[in-house]
């Protein structure tokens, strides 16, 4: 489809890929990364892709996180600017229709690791390793690591892992619920071309609807969440599209003394 400086964006058939394109760096992310993956992103958004895979170039880094070089001339707009843009990228992959695949190869730490939680699917090579150092630096993160991990893998483990900053390979990954899958590098691929060849065999409307659900089930109490699904009101017309038309009936606040158990 494209190609800059800063990122690759292609396409095969049902599947868009956006790379990081800064492997000298680790694919540090930089203000012009950030604006050219979210436009991709935002084009890819109005496709009728049905996966969006999100990788960084070479073998050694998806992304190591924010280029502190890059970030030191910043003024306070400048500043305001980048994180906008970054937590613009973030919700929108986690909201676009398409499902969203970080593939994840070598180091995913602190900007990249939060730019991976917003994925619908993490699955890494298992030489790969993920990291929040924001405290090495002195600092707490305004792109929401403390809101997304927390409610991937619990509070008190997500805590533990921002307050210590320490790496945690794919493997331990996998098993505190972190990542889909760890597979070894020279299977990455094939590993992913079946999730997406599983998803693109099913109804595009139904799998963006899902998808809205489980992002819905995240910020809403239990009781509610049943009610909304169980009112929804969904019209598929187009199987090729993930943007079917999707209604959902409004549901009522609780009444009094009614269960708000998560």
């Amino acid at each position: 489809m494209t190609q800059n400086a800063t990122i690759e964006v292609s396409r095969d058939g049902a599947v868009a890929r956006l790379t990081f394109n800064r492997p000298a760096v680790l694919n540090a992310l930089n203000a012009e990364l950030l604006d050219a993956a979210l436009d991709a992103a935002r084009a890819i958004a109005e496709s009728d892709a049905r996966v969006l895979v999100l990788t960084g170039a070479g073998t050694r880094a998806f992304s190591a996180g924010v280029d502190l070089k890059a970030g030191q001339g910043f003024d306070r707009e400048a500043t305001k600017r980048f994180n906008d843009q970054a937590r613009g990228l973030i919700h929108l992959l986690e909201t676009m229709p398409q499902i969203t695949i970080a593939r994840v190869n070598g180091y995913c730490f602190t900007g990249g690791f939060e730019i991976a939680l917003g994925c619908d699917f993490i699955i890494a090579a298992d030489d790969a390793q993920f990291s929040d150092t924001h405290v090495k630096l002195g600092l707490t993160s305004p792109w929401g690591i403390s809101q997304r991990l927390a409610r991937l893998i619990g509070w008190m483990r997500a805590k533990e892992l921002c307050v210590s900053a320490r790496r945690v390979g794919a493997r331990e990954a996998l098993a505190i619920g972190l990542i889909l899958d760890a597979v070894p590098a020279a299977e990455l691929d094939a590993r992913i071309d079946r999730l997406v060849a599983e998803i693109s065999a099913n109804n595009a409307g139904a799998v963006a609807a899902y998808k809205r659900q489980f992002r819905d089930a995240q910020n809403c109490f239990l009781d509610d969440g049943l009610k909304t699904v169980a009112a929804a009101r969904i019209s598929f017309a187009d199987n090729s599209k993930p943007d079917a038309a999707i209604t959902t009936v409004p549901v009522p606040g609780p009444g009094p003394g009614s269960s708000r158990s998560r």
